[in-house]
């Protein structure tokens, strides 16, 4: 079984704008509005965890021996 590539924020976003265009369809049926906005909430609470992964990662790289940099100052001092 192939391994399939984890999912990237704009992918997420692609398929997000998708599934708001059949919503905003009128003619799609109920059981299919249900489906669509499952997946969408999915999408969205992976999307949030991708973001909020990226959100960690720039704090770490942020830090100077081990103490937030708030301002270029805080840095150019650590030097």
């Amino acid at each position: 079984m192939a391994k399939s590539k984890p999912l990237q924020l704009e992918d997420a976003i692609v398929k997000l704008e998708d599934i708001l265009t059949r919503l905003e369809d009128d003619d799609v049926a109920l059981e299919e509005s249900l489906k669509a906005f499952e997946e969408g909430i999915k999408l969205t609470r992976a999307a949030q965890k991708i973001l909020a992964e990226a959100e960690q990662k720039v704090q770490v790289l942020l830090e100077v021996e081990g103490e937030p940099v708030t301002s270029n100052a805080d840095y150019k001092d650590s030097e």
